[in-house]
């Protein structure tokens, strides 16, 4: 067998609309054959290497609103659909309020990708290893999307529905991720492993976000989402509620890794084993919410 060492784009016609409202009729009459591109980091290796074949890719990243990355102080965050990873990682306002996020986006393969890779790509992909998932479900953003009936609102919470596979529609267009002011005093992280230190898909990845709350029995509600070890990014709803409810001690902070890793459902496949993921999953949650812990009490 002869395999090609020099792999190609298959041909496509490009497509540059002037409005939204022209994107998503566009990708609507040609559905199952066009793609919205943006940065083209995913998309473009996935035409190289055949498992995408599209006959239109349409240009959104100069629409309205895509490439603007805005805060407000009383209403929080909102990233352009088209904004780098980069330009997020080196806002004032984002290192300030949102230091999870430019974490996330940090991890993500090499300083020249992320001037190209965007958090809305990330997101649409829906792989369940997708580094910024896990920051962004924690922080509570909702994707303002344009479709051929006009704009709306699609939270995190219900968007994913399997690996590659969301809830949008044919003629959907993401332009911008809203995250509303996290909660004063918070602290999180974002923990990966891969198979090396740079430009590799997570093997396993824990986010952990911690908030004030006087009204619980530990002080703080916890957010913990997983990657990579389910056809969706994960919440740990049982080790959140079992932190919120007991006093944080090294022995609570165990407990709730030990009920984190019982709660993912990993598969074997070619970068590591559902035992090993189960157990990563057990050590990254304790150093997660042990950093996080550390950071709050120094």
């Amino acid at each position: 067998m002869v395999s090609d060492t020099h792999p190609t784009l298959p041909e496509f016609d490009y497509f540059r609309p002037e409005t939204l409202q022209e994107a998503s009729t566009f990708l609507a009459q040609h559905a199952g054959e066009s793609r919205p591109f943006l940065g083209g980091t995913d998309l473009f290796v996935r035409m190289r290497d055949g498992a995408l074949s599209p006959r239109y890719l349409v240009d959104v990243k100069h629409l309205d609103g895509t490439d603007e990355l805005r805060f407000d102080p009383r209403r929080g965050l909102t990233v352009g659909a088209a904004v780098s990873m980069n330009r997020v990682i080196y806002s004032a306002e984002v290192q300030r309020f949102y230091p999870l996020l430019a974490e996330a986006c940090r991890s993500v393969a090499s300083h020249q990708l992320r001037t190209r890779a965007t958090i809305a790509g990330n997101i649409c992909n829906a792989s369940p290893a997708g580094d910024t998932l896990g920051a962004c479900l924690a922080l509570n953003g909702v994707l303002n999307v344009h479709g051929v009936n006009g704009p709306r609102q699609e939270p995190l919470t219900t968007f994913f529905l399997g690996p590659g596979k969301t809830a949008l529609k044919p003629g959907d267009i993401v332009t911008s991720i809203h995250f509303p002011l996290p909660p004063q005093g918070c602290v999180g992280t974002y923990l990966k492993l891969g198979r090396n230190r740079l430009s590799d898909l997570a093997i396993v990845g824990v986010t952990v976000l911690a908030a004030p709350d006087p009204g619980l029995p530990s002080g703080f509600r916890f957010r913990i989402v997983l990657a990579s070890v389910a056809p969706v990014p994960l919440t740990a709803a049982q080790a959140e509620e079992y932190l919120a409810n007991h006093p944080l001690t090294p022995e609570s902070i165990h407990e709730a890794a030990q009920l984190a890793g019982k709660e993912c459902a990993p598969i074997d496949d070619i970068r590591g084993s559902a035992r090993y993921r189960k157990a990563m999953v057990r050590n990254l949650t304790e150093k997660a919410v042990a950093a996080v812990w550390n950071k709050i009490h120094p």
